[in-house]
């Protein structure tokens, strides 16, 4: 598969169908993952497959915690999400969370922070930077998948139950877990390109506002 052509159409899935999930598969999305950029090549990144059905109706259950509180909010208007077409998006993220322990595969992605280096920490806000030696390797394992007709949900709700996490996937003290990443079958085929905005919305010339590409 051309690299644009999965970059295009990797879009996160929300209804997956039954069948099996391959090591193969996986293993080529992993390999993917392990050549993504980081700092100094610490390499801080490391992957949890999970499979067993008991622990991921446990994930499962942890996960509908916070959506279902999400989902009240977006639907009372308290929270933005930010799109016209919220009442799709949200059913269709409602339909995820609750058939997720019967997708075949939850992979854990969980990172050794002190292998980070953040140069933001001093800013007042936000710190993101240390985010860079991490993300890039979830999103080589999701083109990964994409390649092997795979589709994936990426989500980091589950963060919030990161110690309950750890305990049930004997995760060490010194390892944070960043993300789940839903992995399977999609029960539809993939678009041929996803819904973003234009190149002249978010590349700039020079100064913030200047348009690049028109």
């Amino acid at each position: 598969m051309e690299l644009g052509e999965a970059i295009r159409s990797a879009v996160t899935t929300r209804y997956f169908s039954d069948e099996p999930v391959t090591d193969g598969q996986l293993q080529t999305a992993f390999d993917y993952a392990r050549f993504a950029p980081q700092g100094g090549n610490r390499q801080p990144v490391r992957f949890v497959v999970v499979r067993d059905q008991e622990k991921r109706n446990r994930l499962a259950d942890w996960y509908r915690v916070p959506w279902k509180a999400y989902l009240a909010d977006a639907e009372t208007g308290d929270i933005d999400i930010g799109s016209d077409k919220a009442a799709k998006l949200l059913r269709n993220a409602d339909h995820f969370a609750d058939h997720l322990e019967q997708v075949p595969v939850m992979v854990v992605a969980c990172a050794h922070l002190d292998s980070t280096h953040p140069t933001d920490t001093e800013l007042g806000r936000l710190s993101v930077v240390g985010g860079a030696s991490i993300y890039p390797a979830v999103q080589n394992f999701i083109l990964g998948c994409r390649e092997a007709q795979l589709g994936a949900a990426l989500t980091t709700l589950l963060c919030l139950f990161e110690p309950e996490v750890k305990e049930l996937l004997e995760i060490p003290d010194d390892a944070a877990t960043v993300a789940h990443v839903a992995v399977g079958h999609r029960t539809q085929p993939f678009p041929t390109k996803l819904d973003r905005m234009g190149l002249d919305e978010v590349v700039f010339s020079e100064r913030w506002g200047a348009v690049t590409y028109p």
